[in-house]
């Protein structure tokens, strides 16, 4: 939930390992100190300031990397372990420390083999020394912290960005049932903490992790609907152009057909040839299929942060399809070739 710096900020709130979000209006670190001192239904609360991408370096290696800034209670708010070394603690926030913690794929992309713990990189062009690696996190709403490096908050914003604002707040409430009057005790907290007077609107709006999950969820059955529209037209496209290919061969081979009937073939024997070219040419078109959806899984995978996999299931029902489509569409084709007279086909010229 990343905003222009200055312009939106947000709060996220979470119970277990279910979250709550909260997005827009100018947030400051007092805010989460005012959150930490007051609230009764939060149990822990850190700061995100998020601002794109920046560039990360490790001797010659360089690329663009999302740089998350928070506080010490980072991993028990998201459930993230560490893998090696260890993460910032509140000295590191008090000083504005130039340390940094890199997520799983960084690690490999960028040190392979070695130990990247103690060693020097550059964020930014800022020279920072890595104390932690973190353990794979997995992808959360198409984003995942294995891509990226973690810092101080007050390091970034005094040594990278230059603002004393951040972009959100992520909390963790006491228990599950607690959510909603956490919510009204936040905005309550918030208000005075933002000298919002009775009547007027907030800078700030709360959200939870069931609404984003709704809103995912409303996407998700839209594309789904979409795409299934799509591949039904592309189905019933390709099916039709199977259907008058089988038929333009059948009208280019009817002296074929006529001598094979000639020499005692039955209707049986031909029907069957027309529909096993039929059934050839739609599973050639499926396997095709399938070998683009793997190039374009490994590019995803390899060139971006969209994790994408490719399972049994999907190749036998696109295989499936695939033989559908060719019976279907090839049996009219092959039963005109079988009703052929063999007198008349040897004719045909």
């Amino acid at each position: 939930m990343g905003t222009e710096e200055g312009q939106q900020g947000g709060l996220r709130m979470m119970f277990e390992e279910e979250e709550e979000e909260i997005v827009a209006g100018e947030l400051y670190l007092e805010d989460v100190d005012a959150l930490k001192e007051k609230s009764e239904l939060i149990k822990e609360v850190v700061p995100i300031l998020t601002a794109g991408n920046l560039e990360f370096s490790y001797k010659s290696w360089s690329g663009n990397i999302n740089v998350i800034s928070t506080s010490e209670d980072y991993l028990k708010v998201m459930g993230y372990e560490i893998d090696k070394g260890s993460f910032f603690t509140e000295g590191d926030i008090s000083n504005s420390t130039s340390v940094a913690i890199i997520g799983y794929n960084v690690v490999s992309d960028y040190f392979g083999k070695t130990d990247p713990v103690g060693k020097e990189v550059k964020i930014g062009g800022k020279k920072f020394i890595v104390m932690g690696t973190l353990d794979t996190t997995g992808y959360t709403f198409g984003t995942s912290t294995d891509n990226s490096v973690i810092i101080p908050v007050t390091t970034a914003q005094n040594n990278l960005y230059g603002t004393d604002t951040i972009s959100q707040i992520t909390a963790k409430v006491i228990d599950e049932d607690s959510i909603d009057m956490a919510m009204e005790e936040t905005k309550e907290i918030l208000r005075v903490q933002h000298h919002i007077l009775p009547g007027e609107a907030n800078d700030f709006e709360v959200s939870s992790s069931e609404q984003l999950l709704e809103v995912a969820s409303t996407v998700t059955n839209i594309l789904v609907i979409t795409l299934t529209s799509i591949a039904a037209i592309s189905l019933l496209v390709g099916g039709i152009g199977i259907m008058n290919i089988m038929f333009v061969s059948v009208t280019e081979r009817t002296r074929e057909i006529g001598i094979r009937k000639a020499i005692g073939a039955k209707n049986r024997d031909v029907m069957v040839q027309f529909l096993t070219e039929s059934l050839v040419l739609s599973l050639s078109g499926g396997v095709i299929g399938i070998g683009f959806a793997g190039l374009i899984t490994w590019v995803l995978n390899t060139f971006t942060d969209l994790g994408s996999l490719i399972t049994t299931f999907p190749i036998a029902l696109a295989l499936s399809f695939s033989t559908i489509i060719g019976l279907v569409f090839g049996i009219f084709p092959a039963m005109r070739a079988a009703r052929l007279h063999p007198i008349d086909s040897l004719r045909h010229e």
